[in-house]
């Protein structure tokens, strides 16, 4: 079953100040927002986050990454890129081991639709730097009237054992944030760290 959603946004669910909060950025991080969509999670972070860090933009869905551009050019960020890739593929704008945390929000669900999770993971290894972190806000594994079918949610514990394959360590769960619903909140947030 593949599931897309191109630049639907996910503020519906929860805003950006409380994702990242729950991000424990420094300031100075490198930090790709991949799958970023609308762009809105990229942009709070480099308004507020990572006053001396660096943003990458990443989608391939082209109207989002033309209204990133113009963001860019309208703000003039040099420390802002906006980068069209796949990232089930290698992104080879990015250098070897530069990126301190990887972000995808709403994202993961689609590599399970089309078992592309792992190859995602191989993908991102390479630019992700020792120690880097890969930060996930995904939805919970309940029935909930709006989001993607419960068949392609990942649990926590089923994403762990898939990182736990490729070096990664889980640092951090918060598995009650976002929307109240029937079955419990809409999200969480789980963060593994790269060996």
């Amino acid at each position: 079953m593949e599931h897309k959603h191109h630049a639907k946004s996910s503020l519906m669910f929860m805003g950006s100040e409380e994702i990242l909060d729950e991000l424990n950025l420094k300031g100075d991080e490198a930090f790709m927002d991949a799958g970023c969509g609308d762009g809105h999670i990229a942009i709070k972070a480099i308004e507020e986050y990572l006053p001396d860090g660096f943003v990458y933009a990443v989608d391939n869905y082209d109207p989002s990454i033309e209204e990133l551009q113009a963001y860019k050019k309208e703000n003039g960020l040099e420390n802002f890129e906006v980068i069209k890739a796949d990232i089930t593929a290698d992104i080879v704008q990015i250098g070897d081991d530069s990126i301190d945390m990887v972000f995808m929000f709403n994202v993961v669900h689609g590599f399970k639709s089309s078992d592309k999770m792992e190859e995602v993971i191989e993908s991102l290894m390479r630019i992700i730097k020792k120690d880097g972190k890969i930060a996930i806000a995904e939805f919970n594994p309940v029935d909930w009237p709006i989001g993607p079918p419960i068949e392609i949610k990942y649990a926590p514990d089923e994403l762990e054992g898939i990182f736990n394959k490729f070096d990664f360590d889980k640092v951090y769960l918060n598995d009650n944030i976002g929307q109240d619903g029937p079955n419990g909140k809409s999200h969480y947030v789980i963060i593994f760290e790269k060996r």
